[in-house]
């Protein structure tokens, strides 16, 4: 059988680690896939750059659009990133009966309905495996591995850098700032870090796996975003006096009134496996109600790591190339007739557990008061700790609380009145805690 013709946009970190993989595991690949798996044509603003990694048998362009407008192109693979050009390209792509093999989650988050719309019209595949968590193949779990279940929720961590800053900041006491400095020398962090340490990344991604868990369309606009940049080292020092850490987490969770989509600094007990995932790695843990909790670790990002999934979706578009349309695999797991409009609950409307935080006076009656709010707000406290907020404060204690479930806007009621208490100094901080129980 012929090889199967691959047009590449894009040639940086995953596109060059693309193209290695593709050569050195040419054979393999080739087994798996029943032919050949060949890049053709590739477009880059850095020809030498795109020469050097893809060799010479493949022809060097500097327009994109001469790779999805290229005849004997079967598959294209977007590696641009970005919801501009990269949008155009694979919808042109798309129009002329291409497959589209893509790594970019900000474009499937936000305008995957439209894609795999234009894509099923056309009766082509748009497979993205390495646009959530690199090379961790969760999407190929939520869409296939996991099937007989009905996914009750989703909590990743799906961001390295946010990973990296929180794991130095545990490890070594120090401030945000000094590690995010660090996270930059590194090269975990770009030099504007906006995207990762408060949230986008992160919530793209969760995004993505909802709408494949759920069967629901992609609704990026309506997550809950909140980021790490605020985060105070003495909470994440409490937090493991307390016995958990402090993880950025994506959270989706079926309700009986809707979906949970939320990305937020998060407490986890530190027995649980993905609270010890450390560093610049990702975790996703899945509970399905047949198979119970299912964890999926590896890197997250990085050249051959991401290649790898972008590979393995060359490798399942290629064995379904000649397949009936009906008869593949559906973009979001679930038929796109079958898809339910299940609404994503405001933050307000959220039911999780609290970590509470609040620089109180250290006097009779103070504690008093706090618990009667609590309390008249229908918020029940599953444990307490005073500490010494500051040498330097005469007569002042960090009062931490931890609380049962309760709802969002019961306990956003409650802080506003504690907060107006004459022993409250500033504003409580306010984490959620997740004990992913099953």
């Amino acid at each position: 059988m012929r090889a199967i013709h691959v047009g590449l946009c894009g040639v940086g970190t995953v596109g060059g680690g693309t193209a290695a993989v593709l050569k050195r595991n040419a054979e393999e690949i080739a087994r798996r896939a029943g032919r050949p798996i060949k890049i053709i044509i590739a477009a880059n603003r850095d020809l030498d750059r795109a020469r050097e990694m893809c060799g010479p048998d493949v022809e060097i362009v500097n327009d994109a659009l001469k790779v999805v407008n290229h005849p004997d192109v079967d598959i294209v693979v977007e590696l641009i990133g970005g919801t501009t050009i990269a949008k155009e390209l694979v919808l042109k792509a798309i129009a002329n009966g291409k497959h589209v093999v893509t790594a970019n989650k900000k474009l499937i988050a936000e305008y995957g309905n439209e894609i795999f719309e234009r894509a099923q019209e056309k009766g082509v595949t748009v497979a993205f495996e390495a646009a959530v968590a690199g090379g961790i193949p969760v999407i190929k779990a939520l869409r296939e591995g996991l099937t007989a279940n009905r996914i009750e929720w989703i909590a990743g961590i799906i961001n390295g850098t946010s990973n990296f800053i929180l794991t130095e900041m545990r490890d070594k006491g120090l401030a945000f700032n000094d590690v995010l400095a660090e996270a930059q020398r590194l090269g975990y962090a770009e030099a504007d870090p906006t995207f990762d340490i408060e949230g986008h990344d992160a919530a793209h991604k969760l995004t993505i796996m909802s709408a494949i868990a759920f069967g629901i369309p992609v609704q990026f606009d309506k997550a809950y975003l909140e980021g790490i940049s605020k985060l105070d080292a003495a909470d994440i020092k409490y937090a493991g006096e307390l016995g958990y850490r402090i993880k950025l987490l994506g959270v989706t969770r079926r309700r009986e009134n809707g979906i949970e989509l939320r990305v937020a600094p998060t407490l986890i007990p530190h027995k649980r496996l993905i609270a010890n995932v450390d560093g610049v790695m990702n975790a996703v843990l899945v509970k399905g109600d047949a198979v119970g909790a299912t964890m999926y670790y590896g890197a997250g990002a990085g050249a051959e790591p991401t290649a790898s999934a972008v590979i393995a979706d060359l490798v399942d578009v290629t064995r379904l190339a000649t397949a009936d349309p009906e008869n593949r695999v559906p973009h979001l797991a679930f038929q796109p007739s079958a898809l339910a409009n299940l609404p994503i609950l405001p933050i307000d409307e959220v039911e999780t557990c609290y970590y509470l935080r609040m620089d109180a006076e250290d006097r009779p009656g103070v504690l008093a008061d706090v618990s009667r709010i609590l309390a008249d707000a229908n918020i029940s406290v599953e444990s307490m700790m005073q500490k010494p907020a500051d040498e330097q404060k005469d007569n002042r204690a960090d009062i931490i609380i931890l609380t049962h479930q309760a709802v969002e806007k019961n306990v956003n009621g409650a802080l506003e009145k504690i907060e107006a208490l004459s022993s409250i100094t500033g504003k409580v901080v306010k984490l959620r805690l997740e004990h992913l129980n099953g």
